[in-house]
């Protein structure tokens, strides 16, 4: 069985997570959506909150799970039995960063495979952070978000 694990912080997902977990899902028998929780990271939104919202834009879809967890990503996926981490590229910047930690989990563990994917051009620009921002100064960032999520409540 093919696993890839997804990690991130998800605060808050966006339409550009969503369409790389929905576009790889051909590759993988399952996608685990895996929240990585740093207790040195401060989060905009709850995890119950995340959680709930990445469960609900996948509802239709019963090979798509989400969990939550500490400690290197590495070892999260050997203990879910995944051979594949997930993760997108928007830009050359997000490949430098992505590359290094692509190399360094594969020699933590050889095993484990990292698979990258481009969004589609529209949802390039779309990240966390600005969305964040965006919510935090009382803008509407509704349309950079799946439509299971209300950044309001």
């Amino acid at each position: 069985m093919k696993i890839a694990v997804f990690p991130g912080s998800f605060d808050p997902f966006t339409k550009g997570h969503e369409s790389i977990v929905r576009r790889a899902l051909p590759l993988f028998d399952q996608i685990i959506i895996a929240i990585g929780i740093n207790a040195e990271k401060k989060y905009m939104f709850p995890l119950e909150k995340r959680e709930n919202w990445i469960r609900a834009t996948f509802a239709d879809l019963p090979n798509v799970r989400v969990e939550n967890y500490t400690g290197l990503t590495v070892n999260y996926c050997r203990s879910v039995k995944a051979n594949y981490i997930l993760r997108g590229l928007r830009n050359t910047v997000d490949l430098e960063f992505e590359k290094g930690i692509a190399q360094l989990n594969k020699t933590l563990a050889t095993e484990i495979e990292t698979v990258f994917m481009m969004p589609t051009l529209e949802l390039s620009a779309i990240n966390s952070t600005i969305i964040r921002d965006i919510v935090r100064n009382g803008g509407d960032a509704s349309a950079f978000v799946p439509s299971a999520i209300d950044l309001k409540n």
